[in-house]
């Protein structure tokens, strides 16, 4: 993280692992717990943690899954009725569904790679795909429902017909295909971006598919033509708002920032308060995936020195009381001036 921040151990540390398990490396729940690394004298250099640290979890590949082989799905049958009514509303939303089932296939991916093991080149995994596949749907969410905008900006001016009957039993079957699917994320929406942006994609397709019932319901009524690009329009600005905090939110997780369910305020006021700690500085927090957090950290303690129990300790905090469950720690002494102490040192 910090340009300048040695992190390999000299020859002379003394170096003591607690209930650290490598066996199969094991990244379930707990797999790590109570990971610590702990050394003696200044420029000690102390891991804790991955005490909780997981991945997603088998069912959101399930999920993504389903997901992705019921929409495709449904693509080719809107496509067919689309080409078969002449309605070029299905044929658009059709295309704008495959789009659709591309980022779940992203997801799936990203969710699938940030399970595998680290390597020695990749010593963090692959965890940052899922980042990359939540940035990536969240743009791919904002530009399709830009041109859902373009077409319907157009067609206020001219209206096209519009078979009512087969668009509103094609988009009824849409709302239940991207509602249920949508279903299989709920769960786990709050703790994985990349299962957000999944949730919000489903979720949108269904209330585009709703309007599109809706309006050709009222057109077959009254003969209003320019409701359907007029309901489009309603549709695409909600899709947009309820975009931008995954859009946003996935931007933070790419430049490092400190995730937002975190308090770095609260983060650096624990620390200080350990016993012994009379200096807290070179504090990172971050995501390493969309479900993990890493902390880095330099604690200036003179006394007690660090030991295992010292640690293990302050990791099993950092997880139940923050949700970090990758903590590194550096202990030093005080004697001797830290490069990276200042503020503004990165």
């Amino acid at each position: 993280m910090g340009s300048g921040h040695d992190h390999s151990h000299d020859a002379a540390e003394t170096t003591r692992h607690t209930g650290h398990n490598h066996a199969g490396h094991d990244h379930g729940e707990g797999g790590h717990a109570g990971h610590a690394h702990a050394a003696e004298g200044h420029g000690g250099h102390s891991h804790g943690g991955h005490a909780g640290h997981s991945h997603a979890v088998p069912s959101s590949l399930r999920a993504f899954a389903i997901g992705a082989s019921a929409n495709f799905a449904f693509v080719v049958v809107e496509a067919l009725f689309g080409y078969w009514s002449g309605s070029l509303s299905l044929l658009a939303d059709a295309g704008h569904n495959l789009s659709d089932v591309l980022g779940l296939l992203l997801a799936w991916a990203a969710a699938w790679a940030a399970q595998r093991a680290p390597t020695e080149r990749r010593t963090f995994g692959y965890g940052r795909t899922s980042i990359l596949a939540a940035l990536t749907n969240a743009i791919i969410l904002l530009l399709g429902t830009g041109g859902i905008v373009v077409e319907a900006v157009s067609r206020l001016s001219d209206p096209e017909p519009v078979q009512t009957g087969i668009v509103m039993v094609v988009a009824l079957i849409g709302i239940g295909v991207n509602f249920g699917t949508a279903l299989l994320f709920m769960a786990g929406r709050k703790g994985d971006l990349n299962v957000r942006g999944a949730f919000v994609h489903l979720i949108a397709d269904a209330a585009i598919s709703l309007g599109v019932v809706i309006a050709a319901g009222v057109i077959a009524v009254t003969g209003w033509l320019w409701l359907d690009p007029a309901v489009s329009l309603v549709i695409a600005v909600a899709i947009i708002a309820g975009t931008w905090s995954l859009f946003r939110d996935s931007v933070d997780l790419v430049l490092d920032a400190v995730p937002r369910h975190v308090d770095r305020a609260a983060v650096e006021t624990y620390l200080a308060g350990l016993p012994g700690v009379t200096e807290v500085h070179d504090l990172h927090i971050w995501g390493l995936s969309t479900t993990e957090v890493a902390l880095m950290v330099h604690l200036v303690r003179t006394t007690p020195a660090p030991d295992d129990t010292f640690l293990a300790e302050v990791t099993g905090e950092m997880k139940r009381r923050f949700g970090i469950g990758h903590v590194t720690i550096q202990v030093e002494a005080g004697t001797h001036p830290c490069a990276l102490a200042p503020a503004h040192v990165v």
